[in-house]
């Protein structure tokens, strides 16, 4: 089991146009969201023969077609992890390939806000974690606070100038042209049904042939526990859906936001709190409130799955996680079906912000791995077998982080 080694400082290489592979290795990826693209992009630049396969009929269906269009700056994480190290060198590749590809991007700075006595200590914390991160982000009081966003509330706040939104959707798509440039072979509505080696080469069976490759690397997100598990291991974790539910500001209360503005995180807490982000379309999304999805792709309460709920409820590692967050728990289910409370929750950053003033939004689903004994993964977490290479956990900012996760991936993928 393996964390992320220290990003390489070599630069960029761009994919080749059609060009002969320079490499006798053909490596078959099984996931076609941002990461998974990232990796066969960052392949077919080593002149490796690449297959990504995708279940789904478009690129980036799930967590990258959900996400809140933030690449973050890498404050939040602990210093010397994969994230906070894969999450600040993200931040700055993921923004110049958006400028130099046309894709939509904006470095708006982010601002989080301490509202009581006890978060301006944890905020204090987190300038300390901000700069062992090689993160700039500069201590501000309400005063200067309100002139970046005149309407929050705060006793002080953290200003980070290098967040951004960007169009990771638009980001896919510009993957998928330098690849088709390049003479991937990119095979949409195409799952995985059954996978085997034989002969030191692994065999991928599909409804449309069986594809045989010298390597094996697994960026299937949501189901790459199972994908694990078809390939012959046994992962050290489980893969337990979590749905961020969002709100989204009236029209007539889009005004009260600029850009991000989020709450400081407790660290006893397993997620960040619902925060506000003006989307790059000028709509402005709140949340996400963070429930138990009832399938892997469960959106809404209602779309469930059998054999996703009934293996969720059967990991032991679950109910403990429950008992650890019991108030969390049931304060995040009364929030899912009460809009006065989630206007109260967001109310605490931005006063103005009523119950009228939202609207229900979309969510998405986070791909989150969980140890049996009930604690989350906190980093990026991949596993390696011969052959094969399984990005186990890789919930936000794997989307900001996604080149240096990609560059990461495949040396591993390419190490005999």
């Amino acid at each position: 089991m393996d964390t992320f080694a220290e990003p390489p400082t070599a630069k960029e290489r761009p994919v080749a146009s059609s060009r002969p592979y320079l490499s006798r290795q053909h490596i078959v990826i099984i996931g076609g969201g941002i990461v998974g693209l990232s990796v066969a992009r960052e392949l077919a630049s080593r002149g490796v023969r690449v297959t990504l396969c995708e279940k789904e009929e478009i690129w980036g269906a799930h967590q990258t077609g959900h996400n809140s269009q933030v690449a973050h700056a890498g404050v939040y994480y602990a210093p010397g992890s994969a994230k906070a190290r894969l999450a600040a060198a993200g931040n700055r590749s993921i923004v110049a390939y958006a400028k130099r590809h046309g894709v939509a991007v904006r470095e708006c700075g982010k601002l989080i806000v301490a509202t009581t006595p006890d978060e301006v200590s944890r905020l204090d914390g987190l300038a300390l974690r901000a700069k062992a991160n090689g993160v700039s982000a500069r201590s501000i009081g309400p005063e200067e606070a309100r002139e970046i966003e005149p309407h929050v509330a705060c006793l002080k706040a953290l200003h980070v100038a290098s967040t951004a939104s960007v169009d990771f959707s638009g980001i896919c798509e510009a993957m998928v042209e330098e690849l088709n440039e390049a003479g991937a072979d990119l095979r949409l509505a195409t799952p995985a049904l059954a996978i085997r080696h034989y002969g030191g080469r692994v065999e991928v069976a599909t409804k449309s042939g069986v594809i045989r490759a010298d390597r094996l690397v697994n960026c299937s997100g949501l189901h790459a526990d199972r994908i694990a598990e078809m390939a012959g291991l046994r992962p050290p974790v489980q893969i337990v859906p979590f749905r961020g539910e969002y709100y989204q500001l009236r029209s007539s209360a889009a005004h009260l936001v600029r850009a991000l503005v989020y709450p400081v995180p407790d660290p006893s807490l397993p997620f960040l709190g619902v925060h506000l982000t003006r989307m790059l379309d000028g709509t402005v999304h709140a949340g996400p409130n963070a429930v138990l999805a009832l399938g892997r792709e469960g959106y809404r309460w209602h779309d469930v799955s059998v054999r996703d709920f009934a293996a969720t409820v059967r990991y032991p590692g679950l109910w403990r996680l429950a008992r650890r967050f019991p108030r969390i728990a049931i304060d995040e289910v009364t929030r899912s079906f009460s809009r006065r409370r989630f206007a109260a929750s967001l109310s605490r950053l931005v006063p103005a912000i009523e119950a009228a003033d939202i609207v229900r939004a979309g969510s998405g689903v986070r791909a989150q791995a969980l140890h049996r004994d009930g604690t989350l993964v906190d980093d990026f977490l991949h596993v390696r077998a011969k052959g094969q290479v399984h990005i186990l956990n890789a919930p936000s900012p794997a989307a900001t982080a996604s080149l240096e996760i990609a560059r990461h991936i495949a040396d591993q993928a390419l190490e005999d």
